[in-house]
């Protein structure tokens, strides 16, 4: 019996959690790396997050429906801060278009980061309250999108199933 082998038997009679470790897949070299834990796309994570709780709250109250609505500073600070994070997609995107990140997730920020200002005028030039309420669920979705495009493990590429030569 080899050294290495006699020491991983030890350890795992010792301590469960090797054992468990040890029964995961291993790593397959090349696979796409989720990127959620990186600093930028945790912070994407986090504004979106707290944005979409706004919006959700707003809606829930319907506090667009009031005229002064769109005057406060509750509004024109949360526009300020849905450009700052469309602007932070923008920069994921060139991020991972820089990396030569093959992707779907660099279109993706790319779209919700030319998005976000659009939904966000919506919302102001909506006619009525049922156009109010849709634009804040278009937001709403729109945020939780941005949220969930970078959570989402990333997949393999699509293997075509016609043999390379």
């Amino acid at each position: 019996m080899s050294c290495g082998l006699a020491l991983t038997i030890a350890l795992s009679m010792s301590n469960p959690a090797v054992a468990l470790a040890a029964e995961q897949p291993a790593a397959v070299p090349g696979a796409p790396v989720s990127v959620a834990g990186e600093p930028l796309f945790a912070d994407i994570i986090a504004r979106s997050t707290r944005l979409k709780t706004m919006v959700d709250g707003w809606a829930a109250a319907k506090a667009a429906d009031d005229a002064a609505f769109f005057t406060s500073q509750a509004f024109t600070g949360f526009k300020a801060q849905a450009d700052e994070l469309a602007a932070l997609d923008m920069q994921g995107h060139l991020i991972l278009k820089e990396r030569g990140t093959d992707g779907d997730l660099k279109c993706i920020l790319r779209g919700i980061s030319e998005d976000m200002p659009k939904k966000v005028a919506a919302v102001q030039a909506a006619a009525n309250p049922a156009e109010r309420a849709t634009a804040l669920s278009e937001l709403s979705y729109l945020l939780n999108d941005n949220v969930e495009v970078i959570t989402t493990p990333p997949q393999p590429a699509a293997q075509s199933g016609v043999p390379a030569g």
